[in-house]
Formats: structure tokens, sequence, C-alpha cells
């Protein structure tokens, strides 16, 4: 039979789940990457022996991996429950051994890391996350013991926005305005709008409990002072799926997913940037007048080169997607002052060191969160006043913990992600960051984080906002897309289908659902729904489901 073509621009997350999602549908399709390698925001940087992932590393939700190396050519099984009785069931979190499914570790092995996260205060203190409500409680006993019942209904509140927000509507399209109405009830019979630290202030008295409970969306992007509190429901969704480390990094989950893309028939292409999409009428012409049907046709490539097809997908990021790759007249719902108008997440400094090993490292964890002296101040400065503040906190990662091949031997690889403003702050990154960069690596050293560090050192380099602006195309140098404000949520948030221009759809963290690597696959098959609803694609594909999926049910 003669198969449609679909091109998807951009092989981040979003891109590749993107791809192998169409194929599934029975699309033929194409990915084209600006960078030379798979990955985006996760790609890998080797140098010196190490290696080292530049973006996320905290896996969650293995099912939904598991599905999507479970799919299979013409079985897209999108009909299947979105959260099947075994993912749900008692005892559904693997907290040893291997946490990929049968069908992930044909192409990488998943593993958990516990705790989920050692969380530092600015006095030395510690909480090690892990997700056992008992160890929380052991941890809130020694710390907060004032907020151990405040803990038992925070946990109450997150389970009731987690059911609600997540299990039952984490894969609604919110495409027009009815869909949005009709759980608005819901969402505040649950406190599930107001800010999320005002939510969880509501709950524990200690300002150190209030930012255990409060930092995760940073994670993605959001300002704990401003999202909304169904983002509550992250605390659920670690606790119920626990967190896992790729073996060989996250790159390695990232190349599992172009091998799986491959192997369906799909094509990567890389060092091809996208100069604009092609959009004409229905009779191949340029559109003209606000009355005239406006259709992408594909993409032309930075070298000229045109690549047609019958669907086009963007992972890209969304403000860039409008603004530099679709000529103006064909926006007139996403126009230039509404796009330049939707508020951007932070963006970050991240530094990639490679250190001589110490017995003293392992006092850390896996994941290290090391809060500064301010939580409110520092937020405020970094999301509203644009400043870079003298204080800063910071995310530590040092997978060699786990997986010492990272590095050479007797040597870690690790980063460091500190949030700072976008680019709209004006900061001149070129001048300030080699400055900024080494202090955080000497507070690392003389706090005693890494003991001796700037002697250790062998090998540093970074990426500023500029890089997210310059080499990713993110607008502004936001780190995570479009910032998750209660105004920028569901029906408000950029749509999926294009409104302006059929054929054309978004994948990503910029779009519904949000950002985050769990989200970000859930994005790709809302989107895939999408998609087949509108191609008419038969029911023997959209319900068939793979052989392998039906055999571990």
């Amino acid at each position: 039979m003669q198969r449609k073509r679909a091109v998807v621009i951009g092989a981040g997350f979003g891109g590749l789940a993107m791809g192998i999602r169409l194929q599934s549908l029975g699309f033929d399709t194409i990915i084209v990457e600006k960078l030379d390698g798979p990955g985006g925001r996760a790609y890998v940087k080797r140098v010196d022996g190490f290696t080292f992932d530049m973006g996320p590393t905290v896996i969650t939700v293995p099912h939904f991996i598991e599905e999507l190396f479970a799919l299979e050519r013409d079985a897209a099984n999108l009909a299947a429950p979105d959260f099947p009785p075994d993912v749900l069931a008692p005892g559904a979190r693997i907290t040893r051994g291997v946490s990929g499914g049968p069908a992930t570790s044909k192409y990488v092995t998943l593993i958990p890391i516990i705790p989920f996260y050692r969380i530092y205060f600015d006095d030395g203190t510690f909480f090690d996350y892990d997700g056992d409500p008992e160890h929380t409680r052991e941890q809130i006993r020694r710390l907060a013991p004032e907020d151990l019942e405040g803990y038992e209904q925070f946990h109450t509140a997150a389970e009731a926005i987690f059911k609600r927000g997540f299990l039952e509507l984490g894969y609604t399209y919110f495409g027009d305005l009815g869909t949005m109405l009709r759980v608005v009830p819901d969402l505040l019979r649950l406190d599930a709008v107001r800010p999320l630290f005002s939510f969880v202030k509501r709950y524990f008295r200690n300002p150190k409990m209030q930012q255990v409970f409060s930092f995760e969306p940073l994670l993605i992007g959001g300002n704990p002072l401003q999202v909304p509190a169904i983002y509550a429901m992250i605390h659920f969704v670690e606790k119920t799926w626990g967190i896992h480390f790729a073996r060989g990094g996250t790159g390695a989950l990232v190349q599992g997913l172009v091998r799986k893309f491959e192997e369906l028939g799909g094509v990567m292409r890389y060092n091809s940037e996208v100069r604009r999409i092609l959009v004409t009428d229905e009779h191949g012409r340029e559109p003209r007048g606000l009355r005239a049907r406006r259709i992408a046709r594909g993409v032309e490539l930075a070298d000229g080169t045109r690549i047609e097809a019958d669907v086009v997908v963007s992972n890209g990021d969304y403000a860039m997607t409008y603004l530099r790759l679709i000529d103006r007249p064909h926006r007139r719902i996403n126009n230039d002052l509404r796009v330049r108008l939707a508020r951007q997440s932070m963006s970050l400094i991240v530094i990639y060191f490679g250190f001589r090993a110490d017995p003293r490292d392992a006092q850390l964890r896996h994941h290290n969160i090391i809060l500064g002296p301010r939580y409110e101040g520092l937020l405020e400065d970094i999301f509203n006043r644009k400043t870079l503040a003298d204080d800063f906190s910071q995310y530590l990662h040092i997978p060699t913990l786990t997986d010492p091949g990272l590095a050479p031997p007797g040597h870690h690889a690790a980063y460091t992600l500190v949030p700072v403003p976008h680019n709209g702050s004006g900061l001149n990154w070129s001048q300030i960051a080699e400055p900024f960069v080494d202090r955080v690596l000497r507070f690392l050293d003389e706090r005693g984080y890494l003991p001796g560090l700037m002697d250790r050192l062998v090998h540093k380099s970074y990426i500023t906002p500029d890089y997210f602006e310059r080499t990713l195309n993110s607008w502004l140098g936001n780190g995570f897309g479009v910032e998750p404000l209660l105004i920028q949520s569901a029906y408000f948030r950029p749509h999926n289908r294009s409104e302006d221009i059929e054929r054309l759809y978004l994948v990503g963290a910029s779009v519904q659902p949000g950002g985050g690597t769990p989200s970000v696959m859930m994005s790709a098959k809302m989107t895939a729904r999408i998609i087949a609803q509108d191609y008419g694609i038969p029911e023997s594909i959209m319900h068939r489901a793979p052989e392998s999926l039906q055999a571990i049910r």
C-alpha cells in the first residue's frame, strides 16, 4: 500500500517518541535534526574519556518507556488503557535489579536509584527522599517533628491530585475550552489551582519541609511559588514508579529509541537544520487572503533541500517553530504578539566536570539537591527580577557513583545544574559565566561536598543560556519551553494540533501536557491520537496491540 509520509523536526525525546508512534500508525517517517547526533537537550558530550549527559538525567514512569519499545509497525495500541492495572498494582515499583520491562531491556538497561534525591540544606543537614512513606516519616521526625501530622495530610491531598490530575486527566487533550471547563470544578475541589508553595505551606510549618515538598517543579522549569498545586502530583509519580537510571547514561536510552525507530523503518537525518515549514493552499499555491486554507507540505532545510510530507510534527521550541519556521502571514492565532507574550521557563548554567576520585565522595548520592541560604527570594530573582544573585542552589549529578564506566578508572564524571534567568534578562554570559562557574565549583570544594575538588579537577566545560538559544534554537534561551503557569496550562498551553496550519502538529515540553521526560512521552502519544483521528487511521492499526506487549499482560 502507499504509505503517507511524515517529517519530524528535532530528535529530542519528544521527536523520537513521536517518530516511533508515527511508524506504529503506518506512516513513513523521517526525523531531521540540526545537531550531529540525537537527543536534543539530551545530547551526549564525550571528552577526555568522560561521558556527560548534557540534559535530562531523572528517569521515571518506566512503563511509558516500555510501551514505546514494545510498539510494532502498524500496531499503534492507542485504544489500550494508559495505566493498565499491572502498573498500578501494589508492588509495581521496582526497587532493585533491572527496572525496565522486557521490551526496554532489549535496547537499554534501567536500574532503580535509591534514594531518589539527597536534599542538602544550607546548614549542612540533609533529607534523603526515597518514596517510602515510613522512611519519609523518619526523615521528618529527625528534622521537623512538628510536621509529621502535616505530612499525613499532604500525602492524602497529593494522592487525590495524582489520581485525578495524572491517572485520569494526564492524557486529556485540551483542544477546546469546553473540555477544560468540565474539569475545573474538580481541580478547585482538590485545591489544585493555588500556587504549589502556598499549597505546601498549608501542611508544613518548617521551612525545610516546605522546600523538600515543593522544589520538584524546578526540574521541569517551573517556579514553585507560581506553578499550580496540581504539580504536587510529581511527589506521587515518583513515589509510585520510582526514579531510574539508564546504564551508560541517558544517552544510552536515546540511542535505544533511535535503534527502535530505525528498526520500524524510520530514517534519521542529522546536520539538517530546518529553515522553514512549507505551507500552501489546497491547490499547492501560496495561500492568499484570510480565508485561504493553509496546509503544511513538508520542510525546507538550511542547505535548500526540500522534504515533502503529508504530516509535519515539530519537536522544536514552540516560539521558535512559529516565529522562525512559519511565515507571518500564515499565523493568525499564533501571531507574533501572542507567541512573544508567552512566558518562557528559566534557563540553566550546566557545568560538566571530571575529577579524580576520593573516598570522601561516597558521602554524596547519585542525585543531590543543594539548596542555598534563600529559597523564595532566590526564586524571585530567577523568574521575576531576572537577576543573577550572589547565592545559588544547584542539582549535582554524579552518575559514576552508579556507573563507573562513564569516566576513566579512578575518576568521576559529574555535572551540576544551576537555575538562572533566561536571556530576557539581558545578562552578558560571555563575560560573567566563567567567574560564576568557578564560584560554583569552589563552593562544592570549600563547603565540603567535594573536598579538594579544585586540585582534583581534570576537565571543566559548561553551557549557558546562550547555548540553549543558539545551539538548541530555544526562544530566549529557555531551558524547558513555555513556563508551567496556571494561565499556561491545559487549554491555555500551546496546542499539539496547530490552530493555524492544517497537517502541522507539535510535540514536546512546550505543548500539552507539559515539561519533563514523562510528560514529553505523553505528549507524543497524545499527538499520535490526534493525528490518527485526523487522518482516519483504520481501527485495525489503531487498536492492534504488539504481540510482545500482549505477552507481558
